[in-house]
């Protein structure tokens, strides 16, 4: 995935020109345009993965108030071995019945969709760009009007949400102490008058500059969007990087002249100032260290991913050491039932399934990719062969 295919049908050079950084954009897309990324049954799958979520990665929030965590987790032991508040599927689900919003915290790395999205905007220059996934329910707001310290690119995944797009903008606001703790009656005042309204239906992709206020709304009976936040590199993270080449000069690490209050020592100080901003002004003009910068922002992102235990071997992957095929699944493929009868739809229509090809189906259509081998593993009852067939037939498994 790239930034054009997820811009698209706008060019990345029109976005760059007009938009990023200068304005929000609403861009609406086709149903299909984020299948890939996120759909219900790879959030139940994910939730369904108990350990890997605690109090701090997993929050529920009704009408604007987050609940307290103790009210539908329970302590248990992490895989890391720490005691952690660990959410009860049951709990959390009876807050969901209220009309509780379900927040999912860093989930860029968890499936290739996710990360897909995340890599493309990193793979940009964008900056580093973490993900959280929002689950909410017709007429409960989850969030007050409110600013973001990053670039927020939501992506709409499942149903319909509006949000309202304020004119107010914070100047370039950082996770610094400066930023936190100001009352909502301040976020009221600020937010100015409304822009317009973005009515995101699945497929829809709606771009907030940092600072720029916000809040939405579910509109239909459930929204499911995926907030990457982007985090640009900075001016402070320029001034980091002499900091550490400060550290190899001398000049830097002798101590700054005592002041006892007479003149001599004020212009001690004034002229080792001096002395020191004009190094680092020598510095910010260097080629080499110049390069050091360009290295930096080049490499400007989260590591996720890139394992491949048997290549680190000197080996083939299995399946391409077999010779067996893999197969991709087509998006927005869904199971459906009609009294007894099960099948796939698609776009093209329903291809009927038996009641035993059921639970095989239903996992292949969750999975990037697939093989003989590894559809045999997850379900031994299934005749792998058969339905990889029937479902490249038709065109519901094509060549990966």
């Amino acid at each position: 995935m790239t930034l054009a295919d997820i811009l698209a049908p706008m060019p990345p050079e029109r976005f760059f020109a007009e938009y990023y950084d200068q304005q929000p954009l609403h861009l609406p897309g086709a149903a299909e345009k984020f299948a890939h990324v996120l759909d219900w049954a790879g959030i139940n799958r994910l939730l369904g993965m108990t350990h890997i979520w605690s109090e701090r990665s997993l929050k529920v929030v009704l009408d604007s108030t987050t609940i307290p965590a103790a009210q539908y987790s329970q302590s248990a032991m992490s895989r890391d071995g720490a005691t952690a508040l660990q959410p009860i599927p049951a709990k959390v689900q009876e807050w969901v019945a209220r009309g509780a919003s379900v927040v999912m915290n860093d989930v860029d790395s968890l499936t290739p969709g996710l990360a897909g999205v995340s890599n493309a905007l990193e793979g940009a220059g964008l900056g580093k760009a973490q993900a959280n996934i929002y689950i909410s329910w017709q007429s409960h707001k989850a969030f007050h009007a409110h600013y973001d310290t990053h670039d927020v690119w939501a992506v709409q995944v499942e149903g319909e949400k509006t949000w309202n797009i304020w004119e107010g903008r914070a100047e370039w606001p950082v996770a610094h102490a400066i930023f936190r703790g100001q009352p909502q009656e301040f976020h009221e005042k600020s937010k100015g008058a409304l822009r317009f309204k973005a009515h995101l239906k699945k497929g829809d992709l709606l771009y907030l500059p940092r600072g720029w206020y916000h809040d939405a709304l579910a509109e239909a009976p459930n929204s499911v969007h995926i907030a990457y936040g982007v985090h640009a590199a900075m001016g402070v993270d320029f001034m980091g990087l002499l900091t550490e080449r400060a550290f190899h000069e001398a000049e830097f690490r002798k101590p700054l002249p005592r002041q006892d209050g007479s003149a001599a020592a004020k212009y001690a100080l004034t002229q080792r100032a001096a002395l020191l901003g004009q190094r680092i002004g020598e510095w910010s003009r260097d080629p080499k260290f110049l390069q050091a910068v360009e290295n930096f922002l080049a490499h400007y992102r989260y590591e996720r991913g890139g394992y491949d235990l048997l290549a680190a071997r000197g080996a083939a992957p299995a399946a391409e050491a077999s010779g067996a095929p893999a197969f991709r699944v087509r998006p927005n493929v869904k199971t459906v039932r009609r009294g007894a009868d099960y099948g796939l739809r698609t776009e093209m229509g329903i291809l009927p399934i038996s009641a035993q090809e059921v639970e095989a189906a239903a996992w292949i259509i969750t999975q990037p990719s697939i093989t003989e081998a590894s559809l045999a593993l997850a379900c031994p009852g299934a005749n792998a062969a058969a339905l990889i067939e029937k479902l490249s037939a038709a065109e519901i498994l094509l060549p990966a």
